[in-house]
Protein backbone atom coordinates (compact mmCIF):
# COMPACT_ATOMS: atom_id res chain seq x y z
CA UNK A 1 0.00 0.00 0.00
CA UNK A 2 1.43 3.38 -1.02
CA UNK A 3 1.58 6.24 1.48
CA UNK A 4 -0.42 9.30 0.57
CA UNK A 5 1.63 11.98 -1.10
CA UNK A 6 1.76 15.35 0.60
CA UNK A 7 -0.22 17.94 -1.38
CA UNK A 8 1.88 20.64 -3.01
CA UNK A 9 1.74 23.82 -1.00
CA UNK A 10 4.50 26.28 -1.85
CA UNK A 11 3.92 28.50 1.19
CA UNK A 12 3.87 25.58 3.64
CA UNK A 13 6.99 24.03 2.11
CA UNK A 14 8.81 27.36 2.16
CA UNK A 15 7.89 27.81 5.84
CA UNK A 16 9.07 24.27 6.69
CA UNK A 17 12.38 24.99 4.98
CA UNK A 18 12.79 28.25 6.91
CA UNK A 19 11.93 26.59 10.22
CA UNK A 20 14.29 23.68 9.58
CA UNK A 21 17.10 26.03 8.51
CA UNK A 22 16.61 28.27 11.54
CA UNK A 23 16.85 25.28 13.90
CA UNK A 24 19.83 23.69 12.12
CA UNK A 25 21.79 26.94 11.76
CA UNK A 26 21.21 27.62 15.46
CA UNK A 27 22.40 24.17 16.44
CA UNK A 28 25.36 23.68 14.10
CA UNK A 29 26.22 27.04 12.55
CA UNK A 30 26.12 27.96 8.91
CA UNK A 31 29.22 26.09 7.76
CA UNK A 32 28.27 22.67 9.16
CA UNK A 33 24.69 22.68 7.85
CA UNK A 34 24.11 21.32 4.37
CA UNK A 35 21.22 21.94 2.02
CA UNK A 36 20.53 18.22 2.18
CA UNK A 37 20.18 18.41 5.99
CA UNK A 38 17.73 21.31 5.70
CA UNK A 39 15.63 19.59 3.03
CA UNK A 40 15.56 16.36 5.02
CA UNK A 41 14.51 18.11 8.23
CA UNK A 42 11.77 19.95 6.31
CA UNK A 43 10.66 16.79 4.53
CA UNK A 44 11.14 18.62 1.23
CA UNK A 45 12.94 18.05 -2.04
CA UNK A 46 16.50 19.40 -1.95
CA UNK A 47 15.93 21.31 -5.21
CA UNK A 48 13.32 23.46 -3.51
CA UNK A 49 15.96 25.24 -1.43
CA UNK A 50 17.46 26.57 -4.65
CA UNK A 51 14.07 27.31 -6.17
CA UNK A 52 12.73 29.27 -3.19
CA UNK A 53 15.93 30.85 -1.82
CA UNK A 54 18.57 30.63 -4.54
CA UNK A 55 21.20 29.06 -2.29
CA UNK A 56 22.00 28.12 1.28
CA UNK A 57 23.33 31.67 1.80
CA UNK A 58 20.06 33.06 0.43
CA UNK A 59 18.15 30.89 2.87
CA UNK A 60 20.33 32.12 5.74
CA UNK A 61 19.66 35.70 4.64
CA UNK A 62 15.92 35.00 4.71
CA UNK A 63 16.25 33.56 8.23
CA UNK A 64 17.96 36.81 9.30
CA UNK A 65 15.31 38.98 7.60
CA UNK A 66 12.55 37.24 9.53
CA UNK A 67 14.03 38.26 12.87
CA UNK A 68 12.91 41.42 14.70
CA UNK A 69 14.91 44.65 14.57
CA UNK A 70 15.44 47.36 17.18
CA UNK A 71 12.71 49.55 15.68
CA UNK A 72 10.52 49.00 18.75
CA UNK A 73 13.28 50.58 20.87
CA UNK A 74 13.05 53.67 18.69
CA UNK A 75 9.44 54.28 19.69
CA UNK A 76 9.53 57.20 22.06
CA UNK A 77 11.39 60.42 22.63
CA UNK A 78 15.06 61.08 21.86
CA UNK A 79 15.99 61.73 25.48
CA UNK A 80 14.77 58.25 26.52
CA UNK A 81 16.60 56.40 23.71
CA UNK A 82 19.78 55.62 25.70
CA UNK A 83 17.72 54.04 28.48
CA UNK A 84 15.59 52.03 26.05
CA UNK A 85 18.74 50.78 24.29
CA UNK A 86 20.29 49.90 27.65
CA UNK A 87 17.23 47.86 28.61
CA UNK A 88 17.29 46.15 25.20
CA UNK A 89 21.01 45.36 25.64
CA UNK A 90 20.43 44.09 29.18
CA UNK A 91 17.76 41.71 27.88
CA UNK A 92 20.28 40.47 25.31
CA UNK A 93 22.80 39.86 28.11
CA UNK A 94 20.32 37.49 29.67
CA UNK A 95 18.64 36.22 26.51
CA UNK A 96 17.49 32.65 26.38
CA UNK A 97 20.52 30.59 25.38
CA UNK A 98 18.18 28.71 23.07
CA UNK A 99 17.38 31.89 21.14
CA UNK A 100 17.71 30.58 17.62
CA UNK A 101 18.88 33.71 15.85
CA UNK A 102 21.47 34.58 18.51
CA UNK A 103 22.83 31.04 18.35
CA UNK A 104 22.85 31.06 14.55
CA UNK A 105 24.79 34.31 14.48
CA UNK A 106 27.13 33.16 17.24
CA UNK A 107 27.98 30.04 15.25
CA UNK A 108 28.08 31.67 11.85
CA UNK A 109 28.96 35.38 11.86
CA UNK A 110 32.56 34.87 10.76
CA UNK A 111 31.84 32.48 7.89
CA UNK A 112 33.18 34.14 4.70
CA UNK A 113 30.22 32.95 2.63
CA UNK A 114 27.75 34.97 4.72
CA UNK A 115 29.81 37.82 6.17
CA UNK A 116 28.17 40.30 3.81
CA UNK A 117 24.71 39.06 4.85
CA UNK A 118 25.65 39.59 8.51
CA UNK A 119 27.05 43.06 7.76
CA UNK A 120 23.90 43.97 5.83
CA UNK A 121 21.74 42.75 8.71
CA UNK A 122 23.73 44.94 11.12
CA UNK A 123 23.21 47.92 8.81
CA UNK A 124 19.49 47.38 8.19
CA UNK A 125 18.43 46.15 11.62
CA UNK A 126 20.48 48.47 13.85
CA UNK A 127 22.67 51.16 12.28
CA UNK A 128 20.34 52.66 9.65
CA UNK A 129 17.24 52.75 11.89
CA UNK A 130 19.28 54.41 14.66
CA UNK A 131 20.78 56.96 12.28
CA UNK A 132 17.34 57.77 10.87
CA UNK A 133 16.00 58.22 14.40
CA UNK A 134 18.85 60.60 15.21
CA UNK A 135 17.83 62.79 12.30
CA UNK A 136 19.56 64.98 9.75
CA UNK A 137 22.72 65.51 11.77
CA UNK A 138 25.71 64.66 9.52
CA UNK A 139 27.25 62.78 12.45
CA UNK A 140 24.16 60.55 12.97
CA UNK A 141 25.58 57.56 11.07
CA UNK A 142 28.85 57.63 13.07
CA UNK A 143 26.92 57.84 16.35
CA UNK A 144 24.68 54.94 15.25
CA UNK A 145 27.74 52.83 14.35
CA UNK A 146 29.22 53.49 17.80
CA UNK A 147 26.00 52.39 19.51
CA UNK A 148 25.91 49.30 17.26
CA UNK A 149 29.48 48.50 18.29
CA UNK A 150 28.41 48.59 21.92
CA UNK A 151 25.45 46.26 21.19
CA UNK A 152 27.68 43.91 19.21
CA UNK A 153 30.25 43.88 22.00
CA UNK A 154 27.57 42.90 24.50
CA UNK A 155 26.59 40.01 22.24
CA UNK A 156 30.20 38.82 21.98
CA UNK A 157 30.69 38.96 25.75
CA UNK A 158 27.45 37.02 26.26
CA UNK A 159 28.67 34.44 23.76
CA UNK A 160 31.99 34.09 25.56
CA UNK A 161 30.70 34.08 29.15
CA UNK A 162 27.15 32.87 28.83
CA UNK A 163 23.96 34.67 29.79
CA UNK A 164 24.00 36.74 32.96
CA UNK A 165 20.97 38.26 34.61
CA UNK A 166 21.31 42.04 34.31
CA UNK A 167 21.19 44.18 37.43
CA UNK A 168 19.73 47.68 37.72
CA UNK A 169 23.34 48.93 37.92
CA UNK A 170 24.06 47.24 34.55
CA UNK A 171 21.16 49.11 32.98
CA UNK A 172 22.35 52.39 34.55
CA UNK A 173 25.90 51.89 33.25
CA UNK A 174 24.67 50.92 29.79
CA UNK A 175 22.40 53.98 29.75
CA UNK A 176 25.40 56.18 30.48
CA UNK A 177 27.42 54.46 27.74
CA UNK A 178 24.63 54.80 25.15
CA UNK A 179 24.18 58.45 26.13
CA UNK A 180 27.85 59.04 25.31
CA UNK A 181 27.77 56.91 22.12
CA UNK A 182 24.72 58.69 20.76
CA UNK A 183 25.68 62.12 22.14
CA UNK A 184 21.98 62.71 22.72
CA UNK A 185 22.44 65.68 25.07
CA UNK A 186 24.64 67.52 22.56
CA UNK A 187 22.36 67.01 19.57
CA UNK A 188 18.84 67.82 20.69
CA UNK A 189 16.62 69.19 17.93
Amino acid sequence: MRAEARPRDRAATRLRLLDAARALFAEYGYERVTVRMIASAADANIALVGRYFGSKAGLFGEVLRDEPTIRVVLEGDRAGLPRRLAEFAARRMHADPKSRILRALAHSADDPEIQELVRERLRTAIITPLAEFLGDDPDAMARARTAAALLTGITRVRRALGPEPPTPADVDRLTAMFTVCLDISGHEP
